[in-house]
């Protein structure tokens, strides 16, 4: 990959990672009910389910959104239906969580992972990365922007986590916490429909 192509990478790579999005957003929630610690399999279920999704978009999936169109509306339904799901879960969530409460736990590493599959940003930013970055669908070259957004994506999502982790001790009451998880529900919702409406 030529240098330029390689800076310009990253830089879309950066700003598509660490702008708002489903991950960041539930990241940052994450990081407010459950700590740092507790956030970490999520965060790298995240971090490398992403990473994974760009090389198999690249070497498979985006030739199938090119034969039968309609498997990306049909992608687009479910996600949506996910996301307001996710949405109400995050919403109707309001008391305080104990970070010993074992009935209370954030994501796992396989369901963060997965959830990419169901993430419309995701969608939009594999499909554009592989399309624009390795548009000779070459394997070196799939690989290539896979391990970029790998590289840059983690460090990315982990400020989401911190923040989160530091808004903890102001949002410690119950009022506090109800209008933040519904701010987050909001957002959430807010952070996709632009992708689900153009279709991208």
């Amino acid at each position: 990959m030529i240098p330029e192509l390689l800076y310009s990478l990253m830089l879309f790579a950066l700003v598509s990672s660490i702008t708002p999005g489903p991950n960041n957003l539930m990241l940052m929630s994450s990081g407010v009910n459950f700590g740092i610690r507790a956030s970490l399999p999520h965060m790298f279920g995240v971090a490398i389910g992403f990473t994974v999704m760009i090389a198999a978009v690249g070497l498979g999936a985006l030739q199938l959104f090119k034969i039968w169109p309609a498997t990306f509306d049909i992608l687009r339904i479910i996600c949506a239906i996910y996301l307001m799901y996710l949405a109400y879960k995050i919403a109707s969530s309001s008391a305080p969580v104990k970070r010993s409460d074992s009935a209370h736990k954030p994501l796992t590493f396989l369901q963060a992972a997965l959830f990419q599959w169901v993430n419309p940003k995701a969608w939009a930013m594999a499909v554009t990365a592989t399309s624009v970055y390795a548009a000779d669908s070459s394997l070196t070259s799939i690989l290539a922007v896979s391990l970029v957004f790998g590289v840059i994506n983690l460090p990315c999502i982990s400020v989401w986590v911190g923040m989160g982790h530091h808004l903890a001790g102001f949002l410690n009451e119950q009022k506090r916490l109800r209008y933040f998880n519904i701010l987050m529900a909001v957002l959430l919702v807010a952070s996709v429909l632009p992708a689900l409406i153009r279709g991208t």
